[in-house]
């Protein structure tokens, strides 16, 4: 097949804009985000922007897309035994979500908004969920299997408790910016049995 040339050209410009817009967000916050001030920031016009991607939360379902398709190739369970950095792992995010409001801004938004079964993101945050809770389920039943942890916890609940509670903390941390995530963050985990770095002292002899 001979190369396809406008395919290409569009994509190449696609990955453009949301390098910009991941940029203009980080720098700017979610709120100065306009479409207007990703436009200017690619050099095209407003609506030659959403051309590329029909509306602005078109575009911000596809800057989150493309941000998690990034981290999950990092933390697949079916690629890579990660067991022993999921702690790490958790808190690394966290610290770069504060390190990023803006994105964190993003992220939180569009999580309310696309509750409604008709948003065009909807599908894409229901996936996100469970696949961030298979990521954990999968650690936290490997570290049972090591004896790593209690061989009676329920690594579903616990999946599910990691992930509710850092959204919460995000959302209180928007609130209330003196609130240290990460170390709330590591409190729980630690509450829940699981610690930082390979060196688990394992709980089964």
């Amino acid at each position: 097949m001979p190369p396809r040339g406008p395919y290409e050209k569009g994509k190449a410009r696609r990955a453009e804009i949301l390098s910009a817009a991941v940029e203009v967000i980080a720098q700017h916050g979610y709120s100065k985000a306009t479409v207007k001030e990703l436009a200017e920031a690619v050099g095209i016009s407003q609506n030659g922007l959403l051309h590329y991607f029909g509306s602005k939360d078109a575009l911000f379902a596809e800057i989150l897309r493309h941000q998690d398709q990034v981290a999950t190739a990092q933390v697949t369970p079916e690629t890579r035994d990660f067991t022993d950095e999921l702690v790490d792992l958790i808190l690394s995010v966290v610290t770069a979500e504060t390190q990023s409001p803006g994105m964190a801004q993003l992220t939180l938004r569009m999580t309310g908004e696309a509750t409604e079964q008709s948003h065009l993101a909807h599908e894409f945050f229901k996936d996100r969920y469970e696949a961030i809770r298979r990521v954990v389920e999968t650690a936290v039943t490997q570290k049972k299997e090591k004896g790593q942890i209690g061989t009676d916890v329920d690594a579903s609940a616990i999946a599910a408790l990691v992930f509710a509670s850092w959204d919460g903390l995000r959302i209180q941390w928007m609130y209330d910016n003196s609130i240290d995530v990460r170390a709330h963050m590591e409190y729980l985990l630690r509450g829940l049995g699981l610690t930082a770095g390979p060196e688990d002292s394992p709980l089964i002899p």
